[in-house]
């Protein structure tokens, strides 16, 4: 009996565990990819504003520095960064306090005359990605797409949907406006279904 009542102390330590200090890192303007002199806000959208969460960066200078170490404006749980530069190209996260952290979102920034805009996040499966080829005044002009350095195919419009991706659209994409320039490239990922666990019902099953 007090083995199985030590189990079920165990079971719950580890189901609180899972479910508290949740956070997720978004961005503003959401592009895995900036332009020099763009401002972006990143923010920590919480469950738990105790947790004390903070963001760090990783770039090719610097390792694990927060948010108004040199960089950026802290504003709670966002971080606000008036005019992005190449430098601050790198690896970005939320940290709480305990050490838990939040997803990490790669941002790249570049002086050059093109950016693809792609998602920051993994795209589910079965759902649509759209890519967009821009300078910084126009997101309607042709463009060509390449994926792992395959051309693709040139969207008239700068834009390029695929519809209901899988595990194979998986890569790294740019694109190319011509006599204007070439963006640097982006890894898009996919991920499958997320998988959901209901707390509460599992609470009553251990303790019934």
């Amino acid at each position: 009996m007090e083995d199985t009542s030590l189990l079920r102390l165990l079971f719950l330590t580890s189901l609180l565990s899972c479910t508290t200090n949740q956070v997720s890192l978004t961005v503003s303007p959401s592009s895995s990819q900036m332009f020099e002199g763009q401002p972006v806000s990143l923010r920590c959208e919480e469950d738990d504003s105790s947790a004390g969460w903070t963001l760090r960066r990783n770039t090719t200078r610097e390792t694990r520095t927060q948010c108004g170490d040199g960089w950026g404006r802290p504003a709670g749980s966002s971080c606000n960064i008036s005019y992005m530069v190449p430098r601050y190209s790198g690896v970005y996260w939320c940290e709480s306090r305990e050490g838990a952290t939040s997803n990490s979102i790669t941002i790249t920034v570049t002086g050059g005359p093109v950016i693809l805009q792609s998602p920051v996040l993994p795209v589910m499966e079965g759902e649509d990605l759209t890519l967009t080829c821009k300078t910084k005044t126009s997101s309607n002009l042709p463009a060509g797409f390449y994926k792992d350095g395959s051309f693709i195919r040139t969207e008239p419009a700068g834009h390029m949907t695929i519809h209901h991706v899988n595990r194979s659209d998986e890569g790294l994409y740019k694109c190319n406006i011509s006599r204007v320039g070439e963006s640097p490239p982006s890894w898009v990922s996919v991920t499958g279904e997320e998988v959901t666990f209901d707390f509460r019902s599992s609470f009553i099953q251990i303790f019934t």
